[in-house]
């Protein structure tokens, strides 16, 4: 997710000179150096020395250590500290560097990586309109962002946008298992079921109707698509869906209730 940012801050004419990274391995960080032309470090306090905004893209397991580790530097220079990782409270990560910090949290996801990704931001009281617009531009290279003025409500988006993609990936293989059965072969299952959810999912932005309009114009009276359709509902498709993602959701305050001790 790193390098996605930094790559998109690059094709953005965004000054390579202006990001520094930090990398403990050595190799990776000068694979980074000579790919984007940016400075990279094998020490955090190193890097955001003179750092006016710093992503926190770190797993979060390891988070609490890194911020108490950059916590001195931090509460010296004040910058604007913007978090992508998942399930961490943003007072969490506050309180490890030291309280008093502007703090952007982020739900990106992994379609981030080719830059067609969502992402959820929540700033805490202390973020300026500047330093908003700055979370915004940073974040809008990966994709389209979404603010939410309550923190609650970015496990809403994680049930939504970052666990997402796999809902889809999901219908893709029953999707492709059930042509199978039907009796295409393995490469006409997939290259119609890949290119079907791509065609579909440009309607759905491109388009100026809803997806209720969208599904209605495809579902002729009496038809074939109705009939799937009538499947799907007399199995409560929609009550699965609200299960799943009900149970994303719950799953990500329980994450943030476990990440957040201390240790």
């Amino acid at each position: 997710m790193a390098t996605s940012l930094i790559s998109g801050l690059i094709s953005n004419d965004y000054p390579d000179s202006n990001i520094n990274v930090t990398e403990p391995d050595k190799n990776k960080g000068a694979a980074l150096s000579q790919q984007f032309g940016i400075q990279s470090f094998t020490e955090n306090n190193q890097a955001i020395e003179q750092s006016e905004i710093i992503v926190l893209a770190v797993k979060p397991q390891v988070m609490q250590d890194v911020c108490k580790d950059i916590a001195e530097q931090v509460q010296t220079n004040k910058p604007l500290v913007i978090s992508i990782a998942a399930g961490l409270l943003s007072k969490d990560i506050e309180r490890w560097l030291g309280g008093n910090i502007s703090m952007v949290r982020c739900m990106p996801n992994t379609p981030s990586l080719l830059n067609c990704g969502a992402t959820g931001l929540f700033a805490n009281g202390n973020v300026s309109d500047e330093q908003r617009q700055q979370a915004d531009a940073i974040l809008s290279t990966a994709g389209i962002n979404v603010w939410v003025e309550q923190e609650s409500l970015l496990d809403a988006v994680t049930a939504v946008s970052g666990s997402g993609p796999a809902y889809y990936f999901l219908f893709m293989e029953a999707m492709q298992d059930a042509a199978k059965k039907l009796g295409l072969n393995d490469e006409q299952a997939e290259l119609l079921t890949q290119q079907t959810a791509l065609g579909a999912a440009r309607m759905a932005v491109e388009s100026e109707d809803n997806a209720a309009t969208l599904r209605t114009k495809v579902t002729s009276k009496g038809g074939t698509t109705e009939q799937a359709i009538n499947t799907f509902e007399q199995n409560h498709l929609q009550d699965i869906v609200m299960q799943a993602m009900q149970a994303a959701n719950d799953k990500a305050i329980e994450l943030a209730d476990l990440l957040g001790k201390d240790k």
